[in-house]
């Protein structure tokens, strides 16, 4: 039997996700739902009336959410799901919370550097952090075109400078995404997140689909937190923002209820690509 798994639980659905494979294997698990960040249902009961252990702790009460997996006993961590940053004062953050800014108020503000230290420091409660993609393999995007629809020649090098682009603002640990449309980066992803990024560039559609949104693991990505993702949702807000489609990195992104995805993209004329990481650019 694998040990007991905590899930550190943010928005969306892959926190559900990970709630239903433990059940389906019988894996023990304990979900930390983040106050204001998780959804109300990842927690509710299921189905058949079993409840599903959890506690909700705000996101500065670092220190309880420990304290709680301790008791728990839970031996690995997983991170999953949308997290929106908090106003610092908002935040109060705990006595653990607190050591661990100090510690390391030092570092770039960049997502990556933060989540690795993160990661350091749950290890050294004695927690192991574990990927996603190492709990659910199936979620990774696969190469090639995904669906009904495919990318033509004006779209691929669209896709091609996004890559670029993409991997530009990831090295600088500031955004994984970018979108390139006629040959022309037109937004790159920021501290907001890809939904931010795809309402900008809708101020822009075009008459006619064109353009591409490209999602890209950050270069030296830590793969055990924030892969990029993308799902129903990102299908939508591409298709309000006029793109041709989406390309993301086979292997290295996350398709978060696949079937539907593809749905969503046949049903708006949309193409869905995995890019071989050999694609990547220098």
């Amino acid at each position: 039997m694998p040990p007991k798994l905590g899930i550190l639980a943010g928005g969306g659905t892959l926190p559900a996700l990970l709630v239903d494979t433990c059940i389906r294997s019988q894996r023990p698990f304990f979900v930390i739902a983040f106050a204001g960040q998780a959804d109300a249902a990842l927690v509710a009961p299921r189905p058949d009336g079993r409840p599903v252990p959890h506690a909700w702790v705000r996101v500065g009460a670092a220190g309880r959410a420990v304290k709680l997996l301790r008791r728990e006993g839970a031996a690995e961590l997983v991170m999953a799901g949308r997290m929106r940053r908090p106003a610092l004062m908002t935040l109060r953050p705990d006595l653990w919370a607190l050591r661990f800014l100090l510690r390391h108020c030092g570092l770039k503000r960049g997502d990556d550097a933060l989540l690795r230290a993160l990661i350091e420091a749950l290890g050294e409660e004695g927690f192991a952090v574990v990927g996603v993609d190492s709990l659910l393999p199936d979620l990774l995007a696969p190469a090639g075109v995904l669906g009904a629809v495919q990318p033509d020649a004006a779209a691929l090098a669209d896709v091609g400078l996004g890559i670029e682009a993409a991997l530009s603002i990831g090295a600088r640990d500031v955004g994984q995404a970018a979108v390139a449309r006629h040959g022309r980066v037109i937004g790159r992803e920021g501290r907001e997140g890809t939904d931010a990024l795809l309402a900008a560039c809708a101020g822009e559609r075009p008459a006619a689909p064109s353009g591409v949104l490209v999602k890209m693991a950050k270069p030296g990505q830590e793969r055990r937190v924030d892969l990029p993702a993308i799902g129903p949702g990102t299908v939508a807000a591409a298709a309000r923002a006029g793109l041709a489609g989406i390309a993301v990195e086979a292997g290295g992104a996350l398709l978060v209820e696949r079937d539907g995805l593809i749905a969503a993209a046949d049903a708006a004329g949309l193409f869905v690509l995995g890019v071989e990481a050999a694609e990547r650019r220098p």
